[in-house]
């Protein structure tokens, strides 16, 4: 039975999802397409968030029944794993790589967080497994490609780039986060009167010194630089 819910779909066959046209084989041929259909959750999902994908308001972005869309996508799952692969589309893989894996990587880590940014639902649809459709590995072929000098077995490098994924997939909905929460000074002024009392209590020494060390840069984009920095020089390539 088609369904809006999450949850992972057992029945999802990757090679019918992506290895087919994604229309229907019967019947009178379609007004629109999985990629009209996918381009319109996308565009529900940036307005107003994952939660607002539903079958039914697909269906009516598109001008289509919602019985219809189930020839294309039987289940909202289904649907995100679409919607995952057709933003992974804008990517860029075409961009010549350096030969130094370390700044490769973290150009490819600014790529994810500008898609990210550009698609505030991404992280969240990110951390429940996907499928990856054609789009996807194509960019995983092309991070593949930039870690080809350090030498590390195909294992070592897929977990790398889980990773690295991983890592601004995190950022970039603590990002968001704090954006949001920004929009109330009341608030932020809250936090800080919090801290500074904790602080000063003599129970958190740590705190306290941490706090009171001098400021570094804290726009978005500087705190992910350092974070980013920190991260792939740590790597282990032995």
């Amino acid at each position: 039975m088609p369904r809006d819910g999450g949850g992972d779909a057992p029945s999802l066959d990757p090679q019918q999802l992506w290895l087919t046209s994604g229309r229907p084989r019967r019947g009178r041929k379609p007004g629109y397409s999985r990629e009209t259909i996918t381009a319109a959750a996308v565009a529900l999902a940036d307005a107003e968030g994952l939660e607002a994908v539903t079958m039914r308001k697909v269906a009516a972005q598109v001008g289509a029944g919602v019985m219809s869309l189930y020839s294309y996508a039987p289940d909202k799952e289904t649907l995100l794993h679409l919607m995952v692969d057709h933003v992974s589309g804008e990517l860029p893989i075409t961009d010549t790589l350096t030969g130094d894996w370390r700044a490769d990587l973290k150009a490819i880590a600014h790529l994810q967080r500008t898609q990210m940014l550009r698609h505030p639902w991404l992280p969240a649809a990110l951390s429940t497994r996907r499928i990856p459709g054609p789009n996807t590995l194509a960019f995983l072929e092309y991070a593949l490609a930039a870690m080809r000098p350090t030498g590390l077995d195909g294992r070592a490098k897929l977990e790398i780039f889980a990773q690295l994924t991983a890592f601004v997939a995190g950022h970039v909905a603590h990002e968001i986060a704090q954006a949001t929460a920004a929009q109330s000074p009341e608030r932020a002024a809250a936090e800080a009167r919090y801290l500074a009392a904790v602080a000063a209590d003599g129970h958190h020494p740590e705190l306290a010194e941490a706090l009171s060390a001098p400021g570094r840069p804290l726009t978005p984009e500087a705190t992910f630089v350092r974070f980013l920095n920190r991260l792939i020089g740590g790597l282990d390539t032995k």
